[in-house]
Order: C-alpha cells, then sequence, then structure tokens
C-alpha cells in the first residue's frame, strides 16, 4: 500500500502502531506534491522543509508517548488561513507578498494536536467563485476526468477548489476549506471526497481573510465521513477573539458516524426538485433516500417555500458584506501598493485595487458598493435581510418535523474550464443547493454517494440543525456505507 492511500484515520493507526512514521509520511506526500502539483496547481505554496521539522518533532513526541490526536498526520492548509512565517495570499495579487505573524485560530489547533502542514491550497481570490479558476495563481485542475474525453480539463469546484484537489489526488491526508456559499460542499462533491461545512459559529474565524463574515465558515475536506470528524473535532471550539464563535461543547463527531439512522426521519424538500437538473442526479437523490430508508430512516416531503429566493438573497448579502470587508486593502496598511509619482491618496488606492484585485472580486464590490449605496439599501440589500429571516424560518419548521434534510450537493458533476467562464450568473448557479445552508447558519455535508455517466463523482448533501453535526454524520456515514463508493480519480498519487 502506498504510504498517499491512507485515510486520515488509516494513517493515525499506522502511526500509532508504528507501522510508519510521520516523516516518511510527510515525504511520500512532498513526493506527490513535486510530482502532481506542476499540473493540477493545488497547492499555491509548498512548505516542504517546515513539514519535515514538524514530522520529526511529531515522531519524537510519540516516542516520548505524547501524541495528540492529529499526531503525525500530513494536511494542507487553504490559502485563506494566516499561518505565522507563511505567505499568505487568498488567492489574490493584493496579497501576493503578505506573511502573517500570527497563526489562524483553526490552524493554531490543528497545530497543538499534533498535525503537519504540507503548504498552502490554492483557493478562488479571496473564495469568491465556484471553479477555482479565479485565483491570481492560476487555476486548479481536478485530478478526474471524463471518460470519452480525458483530454478537457475539468475544474474542481471552488472556491475551495485546491483543497479538494489536493485531497483527491492523494496530495494530502485531508484540509481546511471555508464555506460561504458551498465553497466546500461543492468542490467535495466535484472532487469525490467529504467536506463539511459547520454550524456558523463552531469553528473561530479569526484569522482566517474574510468574505462575507455573516456566512464564512471554516470546516475540513477529507476522503471519508469519518476523517472530516475527526479534523472537525480539532478545529473546533470557541475562541474569545472571534465575537462571533460559539460557546458550545465540542463533542466526539466521530463516534457520531456509526450511529446509524434507525428511527431518524429525513426531509425531502420539494423546492430542490428543480427544471432541468439532470436525471443521474434525481436518480442518485432518490437512491440515497432509498439507502436510508432500508437502514430504518423514514423519509418525509418537507416544504422550504423561500428557497426559490435563496440565490438572490445570497447575492445581494454576500457581495455586500464583500465590498465593506475588502475596503481594507488599500495600498497603505498591508498587501500591494501601487502608486505614481506625484500622486494623490486617491490615486495610490485606485491603482492598487485596480491592479491588486482580478474581474471577479471588482464585480462584486461592484456590486456590494451598489446595493448598499444610498437609494438602494431598502431596495436590496435590507429586503435580502428580511427574505434571510424567512429562510431560515423555514428551516427551524422543518427541523421540527424531521431530524435531517438530504438532497444533491451540486446541479451537476463538474464541467470544463472553459464551459461557464463568460456567463457569472451560470457559475452563480453552481450554488442553488448549498447557499441556503449557510444563510441560515445550518451544517452542511456533502458525500460522496455515485458516478454520472462520464464517470464523474456526483454527491449527496445532508443538512442538519444548528449544531447537530453529530446527526449529520451520522446520516452521511450511513450514505458513504450504502454508496461504498471507491472509485478514484485518473490523476493521483501512486497511479
Amino acid at each position: 500500500m502506498h504510504p498517499t492511500d491512507f485515510t486520515l484515520r488509516g494513517a493515525i493507526d499506522a502511526l500509532n502502531e508504528g507501522i510508519i512514521t510521520s516523516v516518511d509520511l510527510t515525504q511520500a506526500h512532498l513526493d506527490a506534491i513535486a510530482a502532481l502539483n506542476p499540473r493540477l496547481n493545488a497547492y499555491i505554496t509548498v512548505t516542504g522543509e517546515q513539514a519535515l521539522a514538524q514530522a520529526r518533532a511529531s515522531d519524537a513526541r510519540r516516542k516520548e508517548g505524547v501524541a495528540g490526536p492529529l499526531e503525525g498526520v500530513p494536511l494542507a492548509i487553504k490559502d485563506l488561513f494566516c499561518t505565522a512565517g507563511t505567505l499568505t495570499t487568498a488567492g489574490s495579487r493584493i496579497l501576493g507578498n503578505f506573511t502573517p505573524p500570527y497563526e489562524s485560530t483553526v490552524s493554531a489547533n490543528l497545530l497543538r494536536d499534533g498535525a503537519v502542514f504540507l503548504g498552502k491550497a490554492n483557493l478562488d481570490e479571496f473564495a469568491m467563485g465556484s471553479s477555482n479558476t479565479t485565483s491570481a495563481s492560476g487555476p486548479v485542475e481536478n485530478p478526474w476526468s471524463r471518460a470519452n474525453d480525458p483530454d478537457t480539463r475539468l475544474v474542481p469546484g471552488g472556491s475551495s477548489g485546491g483543497s479538494a484537489a489536493a485531497v483527491a489526488a492523494r496530495l494530502a491526508l485531508g484540509a481546511t476549506a471555508t464555506d460561504t456559499g458551498g465553497s466546500i460542499r461543492q468542490p467535495a462533491a466535484f472532487c469525490g471526497i467529504a467536506g463539511i461545512k459547520p454550524t456558523y459559529g463552531r469553528c473561530s474565524r479569526f484569522g482566517i481573510v474574510a468574505f462575507a463574515s455573516s456566512l464564512d465558515q471554516a470546516g475540513p475536506v477529507a476522503r471519508t465521513v469519518e476523517d472530516c470528524a475527526i479534523l472537525l473535532r480539532s478545529m473546533a471550539g470557541f475562541d474569545p477573539k472571534d465575537s462571533t464563535s460559539a460557546d458550545v461543547p465540542v463533542p466526539d463527531f466521530a463516534a457520531a458516524c456509526a450511529r446509524g439512522v434507525k428511527g431518524l426521519r429525513i426531509g425531502v424538500p420539494k423546492e430542490y426538485r428543480l427544471e432541468g437538473t439532470p436525471p443521474e442526479i434525481e436518480a442518485l437523490w432518490e437512491q440515497g433516500l432509498a439507502w436510508l430508508r432500508e437502514q430504518g430512516a423514514e423519509t418525509v416531503e418537507i416544504s422550504l417555500p423561500h428557497t426559490q429566493f435563496a440565490l438572490p438573497t445570497y447575492y445581494i448579502v454576500a457581495p455586500a458584506e464583500a465590498s465593506s470587508n475588502l475596503a481594507r486593502y488599500d495600498g497603505v496598511r498591508f498587501g500591494l501598493r501601487v502608486t505614481e509619482p506625484n500622486s494623490d491618496l486617491r490615486d495610490l488606492y485606485e491603482r492598487t485595487r485596480a491592479q491588486g484585485f482580478g474581474a471577479e472580486v471588482r464585480r462584486r464590490i461592484l456590486i456590494g458598493t451598489y446595493v448598499l449605496s444610498a437609494g438602494y439599501y431598502d431596495a436590496y440589500y435590507l429586503k435580502a435581510q428580511k427574505i434571510r429571516a424567512l429562510i431560515k424560518r423555514d428551516f427551524d419548521e422543518a427541523f421540527g418535523k424531521v431530524d435531517a434534510i438530504v438532497t444533491p450537493a451540486t446541479p451537476s458533476a463538474a464541467f470544463g474550464m472553459d464551459e461557464k467562464q463568460d456567463d457569472p450568473v451560470k457559475m452563480y448557479l453552481n450554488d442553488v443547493f448549498t447557499v441556503t445552508a449557510n444563510l441560515a447558519g445550518l451544517p452542511g455535508l456533502a458525500v460522496p454517494a455515485g458516478l454520472d455517466a462520464q464517470g464523474l463523482p456526483l454527491g449527496l448533501q445532508v443538512i442538519g440543525r444548528s449544531f447537530d453535526e453529530e446527526t449529520v454524520f451520522a446520516v452521511g456515514a450511513a450514505i458513504e456505507q450504502a454508496a461504498g463508493f471507491t472509485a478514484l480519480p485518473r490523476l493521483r498519487a501512486g497511479a
């Protein structure tokens, strides 16, 4: 067995049993990155020497009998998390030379538990995208390819496409990611892996470069549901440095994976049966529900009537918050500065932001500034916030009747890099099944459940009550067990 073929749980067991050392495991992943990253572009920065130093220290701790829950496990860190002394770019030219002097809380928690950091994973610029083609460091390629068209390069999904591609291609055992409107779940589904967006407030946002503060939430991507559960337990926890961090206990999420679903009521929202959804996604959804019924769950049709307004609501709220958050990138305090002799402060701002931000980021800043402007605030932003409250109310009412909700994760399998780039609205529609969980602050898990006619992975989504990730993991693990998804991408370490 190639060292990169371990699941995260399998690697922890192998390390504990002395079958492999962290140094050997880390070196195997660094070798895989050296071989495949020039093609996939999943990593922006590879921290090889640092990773091996961390691995040696980890092996030493293990010999001393002091091993953390993630001791010696090599991970990728999305380049949106500040990492002390390591370049953190957010996939943007404007932060191309930014090396933070401090560590994000989530990455600090992983280091505390013994993890090894292989490097910083690529992403859509400032996490704005559904394809990982907007990064200033270039697009990420999905390691999967179509059976009848292997030469067409596919997107890995976004914004956490680098994280998802790295895990799918065996360039990391797991990775941190963030989800503002589907940026964990969509790339996980496109790349045939698992990924969870936890409840808003479950993981600290301190040290994560902000996109839309009321929607952003950190979470893990990994090969299995249990691997995600293990990572989330380390990532989560109350943080007084983040005013939106929830002071709630962090349970043993991995234990919940073995609970089963007998007696659970699974909601099936009728509004998610969208016109134009590919028949194979509809069929997979029905198959997933059948698997749960076979394991003792009951499926119940529910209504989430304001779902139809979720995408327009999201694409008002998120750009508005982005417009506010990205105002800090002005060329004065940190990051890129573009100026000319004898120019004034306004010229500095304009030149820096014009050259520092890519087209998609500029588009969203303009939309956000517009909806927040005098005369339009009430008509757009305020109305969107009212609809957001109604969307949350729909879920509250539904969870009075059911324990979890199961839907498709995405409206299609991974698409070609050149297939939707000229139509931003088509690109935004990729989030149609995922944005509601962000607007309502609920946990959502993507689970690989099947393949389409071209041999590309398709995922199902499990949405749960606020801070009830345990039930989400139980349902996700049940789907995963029934699906028996073992397909592998063409481009991967050891292939």
